[in-house]
């Protein structure tokens, strides 16, 4: 098997680009079983776009990435071109290590953020409900997980904190209170402030609300879900329901959008529903495909906080927390890759024991034929049992030594030449798909065309 992956991130694109790759992504699913790919996970969050994929061969995985592109293509509505252009092709062991590194936050825009960790972790479980995670392609997300959950445990990019949320909070909190601790809790103490969208992003924008000693909370979806949001968060915010985030919208101070569905708040809904309204709001905008009109940025009294907005004022990790990241995805991503390698010679490993207990088999069948079921036979085969467990021994090591090194191939070529053995691939493997998917993926990977629709 051949694995590859497809990298759209912000450090190549801007993030509306993102958005519309996004979009197309739900199409890749259904291209799987007509697939040249074997199976797929598709990674997507606020700033990147990524597709796992596993083909048959090497010689598989240009025809396997030209269909997944192709799929994203149709889904998103942008020429093949386009679309080819914003993707980075990595195989085979360069795709494990950059998984990794993802998963620790490592190439997040805000280095050690932890919530990519979860986002990792929900991509598998979409997958492998839809039934596109072959095995292989669910042992490297289950072990980024693990990795990702190491670095937060073990370093001290976990206990910073950081992430995409707390980033645009803390900006939202120098707007409106500049620098002063006193002044910044009595801000989110007196705030009214309005969560749109119930997804994995509100969860965490909630917690963090909460953190920070904010109590005048009201909590919106469009999709209903509002009411077991809260209360499974501990029914502290309110649930607003239908025409009552109009009032919301017009006595707020802050508004957050998390939601990335097919509605958005335009700058003249906006305008109208404050209207006599005199006090300041900060809008902070971090859905995907937005669920914002970008034009409220120019309304008198309204300050737009945008993912890009986050993204030049995320911090810089500290050094020394960011070498014992990488150096423990390093070691991580090293023994995933010999363990790996080691699996790769099962097949070679198979097909000789299964020649050599062949043979056996067919010598004790004469041995049976002549001397029946004595005692005598019985000897015997057990002798020729034991020497044949002997004798494979320093093969099968051999054969795992060498698929450590990269050189399984010389091993199945001298299977050939000394035995006339052909060694099969192995069959595509295909996770099964009652593993649990997790959270909504309202506000972390939209799966809409971009918003467009009202809230009037």
């Amino acid at each position: 098997m051949a694995l590859f992956s497809l990298v759209a991130s912000h450090t190549d694109l801007d993030l509306d680009t993102v958005a519309q790759l996004s979009n197309g992504t739900d199409e890749v699913a259904s291209v799987i079983p007509a697939s040249t790919a074997n199976g797929a996970v598709v990674l997507a969050t606020c700033n990147r776009v990524e597709i796992y994929a596993e083909a048959p061969d090497e010689g598989s995985v240009e025809q396997a990435r030209r269909e997944l592109l192709q799929a994203v293509s149709r889904g998103s509505g942008l020429p093949e071109d386009t679309v080819a252009a914003s993707f980075r092709t990595l195989a085979g062991d360069a795709a494990v290590r950059h998984l990794f590194e993802v998963g620790a936050g490592l190439k997040s825009a805000v280095v050690g953020e932890r919530e990519i960790a979860g986002q990792v972790r929900r991509a598998l479980g979409t997958a492998r409900e839809s039934g596109t995670a072959t095995g292989s392609l669910t042992k490297l997300f289950e072990s980024a997980t693990r990795t990702a959950k190491d670095v937060g445990t073990h370093t001290a990019l976990g206990a910073a904190g950081r992430s995409i949320v707390s980033v645009a909070l803390d900006l939202a909190t120098s707007m409106r209170a500049g620098t002063s601790v006193v002044g910044a809790q009595r801000f989110w103490q007196d705030a009214n402030i309005l969560l749109i969208g119930t997804g994995a992003y509100a969860g965490t924008t909630l917690a963090q609300l909460a953190d920070r000693g904010a109590v005048n909370v009201g909590v919106h979806s469009s999709s209903g879900r509002a009411e077991a949001f809260v209360a499974d968060r501990g029914g502290w915010a309110l649930a607003l329901g239908g025409e009552k985030i109009h009032g919301a919208i017009a006595e707020a101070d802050v508004i957050i959008g998390c939601s990335g569905g097919d509605r958005r708040l335009e700058a003249e809904t906006l305008q109208r529903l404050r209207e006599g309204v005199s006090s300041r709001l900060t809008v902070l905008d971090l859905a995907l495909t937005h669920d914002f009109d970008p034009a409220i940025a120019d309304l008198p009294g309204v300050d737009l906080i945008t993912l890009e907005s986050v993204k030049m004022a995320a911090p810089e990790g500290q050094q020394a927390a960011l070498t014992a990241a990488a150096q423990l995805v390093d070691g991580a991503v090293d023994g995933f890759l010999q363990e790996r390698k080691a699996r790769s010679a099962n097949e070679a490993i198979v097909a000789l024991r299964r020649h050599t207990h062949g043979v056996l088999e067919a010598e004790m069948e004469r041995v049976r034929s002549r001397h029946g079921c004595t005692a005598a036979a019985e000897e015997v085969e057990f002798a020729l049992r034991r020497m044949v467990r002997q004798m494979l021994h320093e093969p099968t090591v051999r054969a795992k030594e060498l698929a450590a090194q990269g050189r399984l191939e010389e091993y199945e070529n001298a299977l050939n030449v000394i035995f006339g053995l052909e060694v099969a691939p192995p069959a595509a493997d295909v996770a099964p798909a009652s593993c649990p998917v997790g959270e909504p993926r309202e506000g972390v990977v939209p799966a809409g065309p971009a918003a467009s629709t009202r809230i009037a």
